[in-house]
């Protein structure tokens, strides 16, 4: 498990022996459960979670009460909800481990304090920020874009662990489409 992280860090940066176990002494883990909430609507995200095992999933409610999912955060990836991460404010989304989870996670405070004292912890978060941001853009895309079907076909070519490893709930709320038209769409496939 401690061994996924370090090798994370060593891809993304340059980093000294010395200033990767600063940074390493940061992070704690944590075994969550499956459908555990770790950040709920009203509260400021605290922590950000480095996925080990599992998945943790980013979704709020549309003004109807239905659940639509932005991000899924699988091994190997960083998760929050980062827009409150960033500005201080209280979160409009959820956090959930959708299976048992294993995950690092680094306090909002140790995060920054990173930023001041390891040059190169800003050169990883720059990445994570550039990933977020051409994430949600192609998304935002492809609902503008792309019909369903399109849509799920793209998901299938960039990201199958989401149609492998999710709830077909899950998957129709992350693709914007109902589980019907989503059951229509697997069938064809």
């Amino acid at each position: 498990m401690y061994k996924l992280l370090p090798d994370y860090i060593k891809e993304k940066i340059t980093i000294s022996d010395p200033d990767l176990e600063t940074v390493l002494s940061y992070f704690k883990p944590q075994k969550l459960k499956k459908n555990e909430i770790l950040v709920n609507p009203g509260e400021k995200p605290q922590r950000i979670y480095f996925v080990v095992s599992g998945c943790l999933r980013i979704f709020f409610l549309t003004e109807g009460g239905a659940e639509a999912t932005r991000h899924f955060a699988f091994e190997n990836q960083f998760a929050t909800a980062l827009v409150s991460f960033i500005t201080g404010e209280i979160s409009k989304e959820y956090v959930q481990a959708i299976e048992d989870t294993e995950v690092y996670f680094i306090w909002q405070s140790d995060f920054y304090e990173l930023l001041k004292i390891i040059p190169q912890w800003e050169k990883l978060y720059r990445h994570y920020l550039e990933y977020a941001y051409v994430t949600n853009t192609n998304r935002l895309m492809s609902f503008i874009t792309l019909d369903a079907t399109e849509r799920y076909r793209q998901l299938l070519a960039q990201n199958p662990n989401v149609v492998m490893r999710m709830p077909n709930k899950m998957v129709a709320s992350y693709l914007n489409i109902s589980q019907e038209t989503l059951s229509r769409l697997k069938s064809k496939a």
